[in-house]
């Protein structure tokens, strides 16, 4: 009976105990639910519209939006560069290596764009479309020797020029740089064409999503030219050169610009009359007794003075890319006596030696703009060189060739002299790893 009685109390301390230890839990639960209700719910406010606004790039799939929804937004810079989760910093951030020295090697992908879903191709460039029987030449790409080079993201690049503006330079080599650009590009956003003049030389396209613009700015010599040829490049007269007054067609341009890629060229291999001060100096196989015969290196070297001197000392600063003289692939000839390419894939590092002529011209081109590098850096000046001339001396097999017109053989003999072309490049082809190139000096300037 002790035993007994003496449960009763015991029973009842452990309904007591239980009921008190069932109260602690809901509590516990109704604060874990109200606490997470607040955070889930916190409210959010909204500017009235006097205040600034947040553009919300609308591209962004629906995921996306949803996926950074939950965690704290981050921090938004005005600067593009600032906020791309970019794979090219990451691979390369802590490499130091020279982008133009390396290889080509192949390319199972191939090209991001074909003959047929560019629409901007000019025809002398469309090798495919012309007849070109071999298609190798598109399935290799540029291999720096010490680090990465991504393959250009046209979706990316149009992220970082969004409000920008980019021109092209110089001769027609820019324009097949142009032209290749604006393929890569296409498979983002088509491009507009908003100015050109009666001859197509100058032209502007609008990439209108992005609020950025593409120029091509003919100036083949830089400095100011007075020509006596057609497109063919048949002469009338000697071509006279004003050495140290610049092409005000670029200049009057130039404070407008925000990215800037310059190049002189070929062109000053051509019979020229120099003049300096509005003296005449001299000439380049002007055949004149009469005329000190100067020679293409002292007006090549002249012209690229006063184009570095005007781009150091000018008040409005763009990132300035100076790209190296483009080698050409002549054999057996010049373009005008028979020389031709028939090449069908890329030399290695060795198997070939830059010819005379294009180590004249790119000693003058390293030596004025090393000059002007130091002068820029001491001003303000964005400026880096575009070494593209080795990248392209190991291809011989990317230009057209015959394939410069369309289909060159049909009811010809197929021994027929036609003439090459041996310096432009096919598209796709060589050329498109110029924007991978530029895209990485692009992003490494951050």
């Amino acid at each position: 009976m002790k035993q007994f009685n003496s449960s009763v109390p015991r029973n009842t301390f452990s309904s007591i105990f239980v009921k008190f230890a069932l109260c602690f839990l809901f509590l516990g639960l109704a604060y874990r639910l109200f606490s997470s209700s607040l955070v889930q719910f916190s409210p959010v406010f909204v500017a009235n519209d006097d205040g600034p606004r947040l553009d919300v790039d609308k591209t962004l799939p629906p995921q996306v939006v949803a996926a950074v929804a939950e965690p704290p937004p981050p921090e938004i810079s005005d600067d593009p560069f600032v906020n791309l989760d970019d794979h090219h910093i990451s691979e390369n951030a802590t490499e130091k290596c020279n982008l133009f020295i390396g290889d080509w090697i192949p390319d199972p992908n191939g090209p991001r764009y074909t003959n047929s879903t560019c629409q901007t191709i000019e025809s002398p460039q469309n090798c495919m479309k012309n007849g070109r029987p071999d298609f190798d030449y598109v399935y290799w790409r540029w291999k720096p020797r010490d680090c990465n080079l991504p393959k250009f993201d046209p979706k990316k690049f149009l992220k970082i020029m969004r409000h920008k503006s980019l021109a092209f330079i110089g001769d027609s080599i820019m324009r097949n740089h142009v032209q290749s650009l604006l393929c890569m590009l296409s498979e983002v956003e088509q491009a507009v064409d908003v100015y050109h003049d009666e001859v197509y030389k100058n032209r502007r396209w609008s990439f209108p999503s992005h609020h950025f613009t593409v120029s091509l700015v003919w100036s083949p010599y830089l400095t100011k030219a007075h020509t006596f040829e057609d497109d063919n490049g048949v002469s009338t007269g000697l071509t006279q050169l004003h050495l140290d007054k610049l092409d005000t067609i670029w200049t009057k341009q130039y404070e407008n610009l925000d990215y800037v890629i310059i190049a002189g060229g070929k062109w000053f291999l051509k019979s020229a009359l120099y003049y300096e001060n509005n003296t005449l100096m001299g000439c380049h196989n002007c055949h004149n007794p009469n005329i000190t015969q100067l020679g293409f290196k002292y007006a090549y070297r002249k012209a690229l003075n006063s184009t570095l001197k005007f781009i150091t000392g000018s008040k409005h600063k763009p990132f300035v890319l100076f790209r190296s003289t483009a080698p050409d692939h002549f054999e057996n000839g010049e373009w005008n006596t028979g020389g031709y390419c028939n090449r069908t894939s890329p030399f290695k590092t060795g198997e070939i030696e830059i010819n005379d002529t294009d180590e004249i011209m790119r000693r003058a081109e390293l030596e004025e703009f090393e000059k002007a590098e130091a002068i820029g850096s001491v001003n303000g000046v964005k400026m880096k060189l575009f070494d593209t001339t080795f990248v392209s001396l190991l291809r011989p097999d990317g230009h057209p060739g015959v394939y410069r017109q369309f289909h060159p053989y049909d009811r010809k003999d197929k021994n027929a002299k036609i003439q090459n072309d041996c310096l432009h490049w096919c598209l796709p082809g060589p050329i498109d790893s110029w924007n991978d190139l530029m895209m990485e000096m692009l992003i490494k300037d951050l």
